[in-house]
């Protein structure tokens, strides 16, 4: 079960940190990713990271931008994002799975674990 929290109204150039707090008994080879879905558009990966290892992959659009970084003790993921956007707009999603692979990080059908969504609105 996942747990997003952490959206708000921001101005562009602002920042917010979301967090995804999971309640699993073990992480070892999860993946947790962070998507976006804006009204009208279909739902795009932003990062994620593994939970073993730690290794990420980022969505173009937010390199640069956007950090995800965990948490072990409080099994919590974390989104930092800077300089954000109108464009970053959205409702974010946390999402898990297990064994997937690096390329496949960004693929939004391959995680069977999503958590409930957290508003983000950045004005211009």
């Amino acid at each position: 079960q996942l747990q997003a929290s952490g959206g708000g109204l921001v101005q562009a150039g602002g920042s917010l940190r979301l967090s995804c707090a999971a309640s699993a008994r073990t992480f070892s080879d999860y993946v947790m990713g962070w998507f976006r879905q804006a009204p009208g558009r279909e739902r795009d990966f932003v990062a994620a990271i593994r939970w073993s290892g730690g290794t990420t992959k980022y969505a173009d659009s937010v390199k640069g931008r956007f950090t995800i970084s965990k948490d072990t003790a409080k099994k919590t993921v974390y989104l930092q994002m800077n300089s954000l956007k109108p464009e970053d707009t959205a409702v974010y999603y946390c999402a898990a799975e297990s064994r997937i692979i690096h390329s496949n990080f960004g693929v939004p059908s391959l995680y069977s674990g999503w958590g409930q969504g957290t508003l983000v609105t950045v004005s211009s």
